[in-house]
């Protein structure tokens, strides 16, 4: 016994709106810049000179990652 399918066709959309909105852009590049302002301040090197522990936790990330 066959199954009976639906052979009926859907009318397909002519026109898809594919524009984003203007804060769909620049949420992410604010986001980035704020995040990379952080990264490379100037008040971050000294804390992290002090301080032995974040040095050997980067080096073994690295050693980590290395092929």
């Amino acid at each position: 016994m066959s199954a009976r399918t639906d052979t009926s066709t859907r009318p397909l959309p002519t026109h898809v709106d594919t524009r984003l909105p203007w804060w769909a852009l620049a949420l992410p590049v604010a986001a980035f810049a704020a995040l990379l302002l952080l990264i490379a301040g100037p008040g971050g090197a000294q804390a992290t000179a002090d301080d032995p522990g974040v040095g050997r936790v980067l080096q073994q990330l690295q050693q980590t990652l290395a092929p």
